[in-house]
């Protein structure tokens, strides 16, 4: 079970493993799961499917699913016609563009990036960062940054990853 130093040590674990994945906002394997939560992998199996139990027996717009990536915490599908009308991402084309050039090349230097997109790529890595989307991070060697995709790209467009290229 979650030892002493854990700090959810007096929550059952399936509780644990439910703020886990809310947390992380991806699939996430077994292994990490029990990484995370500290267990071992016969009770985080047993918490999972508790848990999993849970949310089918509720009236709930969430669910615990299982994917090929692992298991997540998501919107149930009779409630994603509500995420554009309540969340819309207004991005116009160049930085949709931009945005799938850092998603699919990504973690891509900056300089790199404005190469292949053109100098409106400084304006469009800004507000994708202001928006979640991206973050940019300074290089080690220089003065350049490294941009790449967030978690909530993931989150807000669906994707489970991308594909390899």
């Amino acid at each position: 079970m979650v030892d002493s130093t854990h700090p959810a040590t007096s929550t059952r674990l399936a509780t644990v493993i439910e703020a886990i994945l809310y947390l992380k906002a991806q699939p996430l394997s077994l292994t990490k799961i029990v990484e995370y939560a500290q267990c071992d992998r016969d009770e985080a199996e047993d918490a999972l499917i508790e848990l999993m139990q849970d949310y089918a027996h509720r009236d709930s717009a969430l669910e615990i699913v299982e994917t090929d990536d692992g298991f997540s915490l998501q919107l149930r599908q009779t409630y994603q016609s509500m995420v554009n009308t309540l969340v819309p991402v207004d991005l116009g084309v160049g930085a949709q563009r931009t945005l799938a050039a850092i998603a699919l090349k990504g973690p891509i230097a900056q300089t790199d990036l404005v190469e292949l997109r053109g100098s409106g790529a400084y304006q469009h890595v800004q507000e994708l960062v202001e928006k979640g989307f991206v973050q940019k991070r300074r290089q080690s060697s220089g003065r350049s940054y490294r941009v790449q995709i967030t978690d909530q790209f993931y989150q807000y467009f669906q994707i489970d990853q991308l594909p390899k290229i």
